[in-house]
């Protein structure tokens, strides 16, 4: 066994509860639902799980909020008055981007295990949860209250950061998900 850091221990141990949680069972039974609906067309499903690619399409689709909203947060952070229009932008781009980057997270984890389930729920959760911080960070920033707007946007990315760590538990220790057919050779 790879010894871990200490400071990793919590968070891993709260992902690995969050495995056996019976309290997500409801919420990951109308995630379901939902999931299925892309299964009643097979083509959108293998499109939006990655199969043209050979791979899984979510974490690549990921990389367009997660980077916009990054860049933001940097603009905002560091070039004063003249970034502004800049990280609005962005802040608003990101919103839009993150719809396809939830619809291939959703078809990827539609098949998944109970355990894999309900972290699954829990990143989808905080993924809206980030996605609701955005939109709020957007719409304030357009009304002209800028800096409530930058402070929205920086608890948005406490949650992005939050759900990342979920993703990374999902793909790296759960090993999901494997739907993706390789391409031929």
């Amino acid at each position: 066994m790879t010894p871990t850091h200490p400071a990793a221990a919590l968070p891993r141990r709260l992902a690995t509860r969050l495995e056996t949680s019976r309290r997500l069972d409801r919420p990951t039974h109308a995630l379901r639902r939902a999931a299925a609906q892309l299964d009643r067309v097979p083509a959108l499903r293998a499109l939006l799980r990655g199969e043209p690619l050979g791979h899984a399409a979510h974490p690549l689709m990921t990389d367009a909020p997660l980077g916009m909203w990054t860049s933001a947060m940097v603009l905002d952070l560091t070039a004063g008055e003249q970034g502004r229009a800049a990280a609005d932008r962005l802040v608003g781009l990101g919103v839009l981007s993150a719809l396809p980057a939830a619809l291939t997270g959703l078809a990827d984890w539609s098949g998944s295990p109970a355990r894999v389930a309900r972290v699954g729920t829990a990143h989808a959760a905080l993924n809206s949860v980030a996605l609701g911080l955005y939109s709020a960070s957007w719409l304030l920033r357009r009304r002209g209250s800028r800096g409530l707007g930058v402070l929205v946007g920086l608890a948005g990315g406490g949650a992005v950061a939050a759900s990342g760590y979920l993703g990374g538990h999902l793909a790296f220790v759960q090993r999901a998900p494997r739907h993706a057919k390789p391409l031929a050779d």
